[in-house]
């Protein structure tokens, strides 16, 4: 009989308090990993949204303060304008071919 009184014992004493406190570890885990997860996700959404927002900041900047098409076309014409009239002048002078 003193048998099935110490398995019992073993049972009450130290199995069920190992089973409970692995599932507590296991449940505490799962939950501070979860909560990690999500502090991670805000925070990712966060730095898209930052990143997101210097891009459109810098589109405008380019936008603003870069050359503008029809500023290109008149530089364009001036330095056509000044090359024509320097082969010109060499063409005058004899150095052409």
């Amino acid at each position: 009989m003193t048998q099935p009184v110490d398995v019992i014992w073993w049972i009450t004493a130290v199995e069920i308090p190992a089973v409970a406190s692995l599932f507590w570890l296991h449940w505490r885990m799962r939950s501070e990993l979860l909560t990690r997860i999500e502090r991670q996700r805000s925070r990712h959404e966060g730095d898209v949204g930052d990143l997101r927002d210097g891009l459109a900041e810098f589109k405008l900047d380019v936008a603003r303060n870069y050359v503008s098409i029809p500023y290109l076309k008149d530089i364009e014409k001036r330095l056509t304008g000044h090359l024509l009239r320097i082969e010109a002048k060499l063409e005058h002078k004899g150095y052409s071919q």
